[in-house]
């Protein structure tokens, strides 16, 4: 999960793609990159770190141009320390292509074998992304051998992309003297969208929040499938290019990943976490009386709207209980486990006000290793709670993902092979209460309005959830493989996994 932008102006647009990626600054803090392109030469500065580390005045009057694309990222294949695998990737032929990707080819092994033995292509990094750069930029070369480059001959390469591809792609592409090209994978796993200001201006982004928070008015998802071509005049063009396209988004985007003023595939993220809360209401009533409960506590932050919502229809005084201490950087001393559990510490502080003797009912958006999770009802009793109550707003999480989330291994995941009961007693609390697979799904379909013009959803991918895996090619050696080519945990480092860390989406 990376957060990725596209800019297409007649003015310079490098102060655009940096308050682009503050605000898709949730969807990864490793690093961070942009390239602007001014008559036929890229630009580009990346480098590890947040938006605001890695940008600096010198680096932003370097970036000179009307056109430009950027990226945060957030590794989920490759080395996680290698400044080299920071995007955007650069490639100079055919015509010069920079590009970058938001999602997991689950065929990166395979496609890189065939990159080199039949495509004679060379990738210098363990990076999916350069993969996939290196594919686009085969098939452009093939379309464009007898012709010119146009729309016609960009769609025809996307095409052909599709067809050996695999897994979940958002990408952004700039074509030195062309224009921006923009597509996604035929299930639609991962989101884009695109937007327009007064002045003509053209964004692609991964979430709307990028578009309407730096001044464009949403028009509307690119469709699974779809390649779109903005030229350097600013005109769209837009053509299906996969056989049969079908929207899965992923449903942890709206479970936890995106900002909750987000819209993804018509689909409100703050409504979805409401309907959520209401949907898990009745789970708790099956299983913890009410009158039992004296408050509701969000373990923050996306499951703040989720708690609300349970809180109001249950009747019972929702509080806050933490507070987040926003400044805290990484832990660098202690390995592993214990660098974790000291890391949940610094950065959540109680109010021990709101616990101290009273049976309180914590909410988190989901649980993953269930690390966190323990620790934090730890800290609910150390302030004197006298039961400690802990709901999931979404289902366990028994399978790996293999869509662009750092998901760990099956056998790190608390709820693999266990009981409800079972990943109770080694979390510690009272009674655990988890939302269920086909509640969630209701929930969440329930915040599309169906108006015209909204994309038609032909479901989820819920893998993490039911092990369902959409695009129909994974199997326990795919993911054993795919293990063992995700980021690589430096044995003095904090595990940097987005799903081991506080949400940064509020």
């Amino acid at each position: 999960m990376c957060g990725i932008v596209g800019v297409v102006s007649n003015a310079p647009v490098n102060q655009l793609l940096y308050d682009a990626l503050l605000l898709l600054q949730h969807r990864g803090q490793d690093a961070a990159g942009i390239v602007t392109l001014l008559e036929r030469k890229f630009f580009m500065h990346k480098a590890k770190g947040m938006v605001r580390d890695v940008f600096r005045t010198r680096n932003m009057r370097a970036l000179p141009g009307s056109v430009g694309l950027g990226q945060v990222r957030y590794p989920t294949a490759g080395n996680a320390y290698s400044e080299e695998e920071a995007q955007p990737f650069y490639v100079n032929a055919p015509f010069g292509i920079v590009l970058v990707h938001n999602g997991n080819l689950t065929n990166a092994h395979a496609l890189r074998a065939e990159l080199f033995s039949t495509d004679h292509r060379h990738t210098n990094t363990e990076s999916d992304s350069e993969v996939l750069l290196n594919v686009l930029a085969h098939e452009l070369d093939r379309a464009t051998r007898d012709g010119m480059l146009n729309s016609e001959t960009l769609f025809a390469a996307v095409r052909n992309v599709h067809r050996r591809l695999r897994g979940s792609y958002a990408v952004v592409a700039l074509i030195s003297g062309h224009g921006l090209l923009a597509f996604r994978d035929p299930y639609g796993i991962r989101p884009l969208a695109m937007g327009r200001n007064a002045d003509g201006t053209v964004m692609v982004a991964s979430e709307s929040v990028a578009l309407e928070g730096s001044g464009h008015v949403f028009e509307r998802n690119i469709a699974p499938g779809e390649a779109v071509f903005i030229d350097l005049q600013g005109q769209v063009h837009a053509e299906q290019c996969a056989e049969a396209p079908t929207l899965n988004p992923c449903i942890f985007e709206f479970v936890y990943l995106a900002r909750p003023d987000s819209v993804l595939d018509g689909i409100s993220v703050y409504q979805a976490r409401l309907n959520l809360g209401e949907t898990l209401a009745k789970r708790v009533v099956s299983t913890v009386p009410p009158n039992e409960i004296d408050v509701i506590i969000p373990i923050p932050e996306s499951s703040r709207p989720s708690a609300t919502q349970l809180a109001h229809l249950l009747g019972i005084p929702y509080r806050e209980g933490f507070v987040k201490n926003r400044y805290v950087g990484r832990t660098f001393i202690m390995p592993g486990q214990g660098v974790r559990k000291k890391s949940v510490r610094q950065k959540l502080n109680v109010i021990a006000s709101e616990f101290k003797g009273r049976n309180v009912l914590l909410v988190d958006d989901s649980i993953v290793r269930g690390t966190t999770s323990r620790e934090i009802v730890q800290m609910a009793r150390e302030a004197g709670a006298r039961k400690v109550y802990l709901a999931s707003a979404a289902p366990p999480v028994r399978y790996p993902n293999v869509y662009g989330i750092d998901m760990p291994t099956k056998d790190e995941l608390v709820a693999h092979d266990r009981t409800i009961e079972e990943i109770r007693e080694l979390i510690g609390c009272d009674a655990l209460i988890y939302q269920d697979v086909e509640g969630m799904k209701r929930a969440i379909l329930k915040a599309l309005p169906g108006t015209a013009g909204t994309l038609k959803l032909d479901g989820f991918d819920a893998s993490c959830f039911d092990g369902v895996y959409v695009t129909g090619d994974i199997d326990t050696e795919a993911i054993s493989r795919m293990n063992g080519n995700r980021p690589r945990i430096e044995e003095t480092e904090e595990d940097s996994s987005r799903l081991a860390l506080p949400n940064f989406s509020e």
